[in-house]
C-alpha cells in the first residue's frame, strides 16, 4: 500500500480517518474486517449505513458488515484487481469520471482508459464472481456520490498483487475526484 500511495500521490499516509464516513455517502470496505479487527470503525460504519450512506463491501471472505452493506460484492480469491478494473471500465466507459479534477490533479489518465478497455464487466463476471451488473451498479454508485470513500486493510496489500490492489484503489478515487470531499 505505501509504496502504491507515494508512487501516485506522493505520500505513504492515509487520506482521510475513518470518521469521515459521517459525512459520506458511499463507503466502500475492502480487504478489511473492521467488526473483528477495528471495533471502534466498524461502529461508525454501521451508523453511516443505518443513516442511508452505501455502505459497500468487498471481500471474499463473509464479514460481519455485510449485515449493514447496501452490496455484498463477495469476489473470488485473487480477483481483487480484475473487479477493481472493472468497475472503473464501466466509470470510463459511461463517462463517469470528473474531468475538472482528472485535469487538475493527475497524469496518465488515456493510458489508464486504454487499459481498462480490456476489463469489460461481462468479461470479469468470469475471473470475479460478481454479475456484471452488479459491477457496474456499485460502479456508478461510486463514482456519482457526492462524497464517497475507501477503506482498505491489510486483505488489500498482503498479497502478491497487493501493490496492484492500492494502485486501483487510488486510481478509482482519483477518477471520481472523491479525494478531499
Amino acid at each position: 500500500s505505501v509504496a502504491a500511495l507515494m508512487e501516485t500521490i506522493g505520500s505513504g499516509a492515509v487520506t482521510a480517518p475513518f470518521t469521515a464516513v459521517k459525512d459520506s455517502d458511499v463507503i466502500v470496505v475492502i480487504g478489511a474486517n473492521p467488526t473483528e479487527n477495528h471495533p471502534v470503525a466498524a461502529t461508525y460504519f454501521k451508523q453511516a449505513a443505518k443513516r442511508g450512506a452505501e455502505l459497500i463491501i468487498m471481500d471474499p471472505r463473509g464479514t460481519a458488515m455485510k449485515r449493514y452493506a447496501s452490496h455484498m460484492l463477495q469476489f473470488k480469491n485473487g480477483a481483487d484487481v480484475s473487479l477493481l478494473n472493472a468497475m472503473m471500465h464501466v466509470i470510463v466507459e459511461e463517462k463517469l469520471y470528473d474531468q475538472q479534477y482528472i485535469q487538475a490533479h493527475s497524469e496518465g489518465f488515456d493510458k489508464l482508459k486504454e487499459h481498462l478497455k480490456k476489463f469489460k464487466p461481462e468479461d470479469m463476471e468470469k475471473i470475479s464472481g460478481i454479475s456484471a451488473e452488479e459491477i457496474r451498479t456499485v460502479a456508478r454508485k461510486y463514482a456519482t456520490a457526492n462524497a464517497a470513500i475507501i477503506f482498505w486493510g491489510m486483505g488489500v496489500s498482503q498479497h502478491t498483487h497487493g501493490t496492484d490492489n492500492a494502485r486501483c484503489l487510488i486510481s478509482l478515487a482519483l477518477m471520481c475526484g472523491q479525494t478531499g470531499r
